[in-house]
């Protein structure tokens, strides 16, 4: 008989109402929650935990997974499996000395999660055996071969790999296996975020569901792995964003002014895009001045901000002489002298500004820069003269995939468009010419459609494209 160290007389739905392992958590106002809400949805956090709103788990996140077939599958798996840990004895007993099937021991296991495994075509239990072990194996088996069917539900940053680890049990198809992570699991289960199981023993005193900070640089951590980029998994803190509001709100007219040059595209558009939506719509335009050798990203902002975008291209008269900073100079003195704007927000980390800020001391300015590119003469300048300035890399950034993704393309797009120019019909009727072969007309679309419609690209391991047409 498999004895597992568990031996509690407390089913699994007591044992569930027990409060998680937080340590009096208090929460960091900078703080993301999305990654640790769609974990804690797949590894069977009870609903309740996502309704009360101190925890911080995400209720809109459970909603949206809870229609997800494959995310739904993974949870209730993952219910069933920490269930039988944790009720291992009792519900042993039952199946050896009562001949009783798993689902019908819901004083143990969830209902709510056999049920809705069954009307998703999940089978779990293995009618063969009497043994409990086996059930595990299987729940593991199904776990496995269906984990990676949520791996788009998390951003391509995060490393996979080390998500999908969480949910995969050591060795977990062999009796023995299921038993050594048993006891492993009984030895930290006080430690893990609400008691659920993972394949993970705590590296720290952290509560692993902190938030998105902690989740990721422990998960990395624990995969003796480093995670750097903080700004995906953290906001600025919410009194940057008050004097943001502020600044908006004491505007009569205000607009931002853009040098491409001297910008990052993801890192500004993610800082507008974490700005609340009344603030923005508040904001007239924004005015890129763009040069030849700035990022093509630029080209494409306007589908990704709620916000007006002009767009200046500037063509440079001299290849290293930039035009940029002239242009952006005069653009705002136009903007404030003629079409009456008094706010302007600048978006740069080029100290030459300073100059265009001094000369229009009736104007209000702010300016957004980026930690390693804004010099500390610059920022003690606007500092001891009251201008507020904030880093456009501090804000969120773990949602400016979309636009990534959409560069990435267009430019692979226009690299294919450069280096392929291949017609299919000018080179079927080339083959037929070259191969001297006498085909009418109807044969020739026979053929066309039999072998050249057919064709596919292959990518190899090396990253060659290989053309194929239809076999014979």
């Amino acid at each position: 008989m498999d004895v597992r160290q568990f031996e509690t007389e407390e089913d699994y739905i007591i044992e569930e109402e027990k409060a998680p392992a937080e340590k009096n958590v208090i929460y960091s106002t900078d703080s993301t929650f999305d990654i640790v809400s769609k974990v804690a949805y797949l590894s069977g956090v009870p609903e309740r935990f996502f309704i009360n709103e101190e925890k911080r788990l995400q209720l809109s996140v459970y909603t949206k997974l809870d229609r997800d077939k494959n995310a739904r599958i993974i949870r209730n798996l993952c219910i069933v499996r920490t269930a039988i840990e944790r009720g291992f004895k009792k519900i042993n007993n039952y199946i050896r000395f009562e001949n009783r099937r798993l689902s019908t021991i819901t004083d143990c296991i969830p209902e709510k999660s056999l049920r809705e495994l069954s009307d998703d075509g999940i089978v779990i239990e293995k009618k063969t055996s009497t043994k409990l072990t086996h059930h595990v194996i299987e729940i593991n088996r199904l776990i496995a071969d269906r984990i990676n069917n949520c791996s788009s539900l998390f951003p391509m940053w995060l490393n996979w790999n080390y998500v999908k680890d969480l949910f995969i049990m050591p060795n977990g198809l062999s009796e023995a296996g299921t038993q050594e992570s048993a006891n492993s699991y009984y030895a930290v289960m006080d430690k893990l975020p609400y008691r659920v199981y993972l394949n993970y023993k705590p590296v720290s005193d952290d509560y692993l569901f902190y938030n998105d900070r902690v989740f990721v640089s422990n998960l990395y951590q624990y995969n003796n792995d480093y995670f750097e980029d903080k700004s995906k998994v953290a906001d600025v803190n919410d009194s940057v964003k008050d004097n943001v509001y502020d600044f908006i709100e004491d505007s009569g007219k205000v607009i931002v002014m853009v040098d491409c040059e001297n910008a990052d595209p993801y890192a500004m558009c993610s800082a507008f895009q974490q700005l609340d939506r009344e603030y923005v719509k508040k904001i007239k335009k924004i005015i890129l001045i763009d040069d030849v050798h700035a990022n093509i990203a630029w080209h494409i902002l306007d589908d990704h901000l709620m916000i007006e975008v002009e767009h200046i291209m500037l063509e440079r008269l001299k290849d290293n002489k930039s035009l940029a900073d002239i242009t952006l100079t005069s653009r705002t003195c136009l903007e404030f002298y003629q079409n009456g704007v008094d706010s302007f927000i600048i978006v740069s980390s080029d100290s030459d500004y300073w100059a265009l800020i001094k000369s229009i001391p009736a104007a209000r300015f702010l300016v957004m820069v980026e930690h390693d590119k804004c010099s500390v003469d610059m920022k003690n300048a606007l500092a001891s003269s009251g201008i507020f300035y904030c880093y456009t890399d501090d804000f969120y950034s773990g949602d400016t995939q979309k636009l990534k993704t959409t560069v990435i393309l267009k430019e692979m797009y226009k690299y294919i468009a450069d280096h392929m120019d291949l017609n299919a019909r000018d080179m079927f009727e080339a083959a037929v010419s070259n191969a001297r072969v006498d085909m009418p007309e109807s044969e020739k679309n026979a053929f066309y459609d039999r072998y050249v419609r057919r064709l596919t690209a292959e990518l190899e391991k090396d990253g060659t494209v290989r053309i194929r047409l239809g076999t014979l």
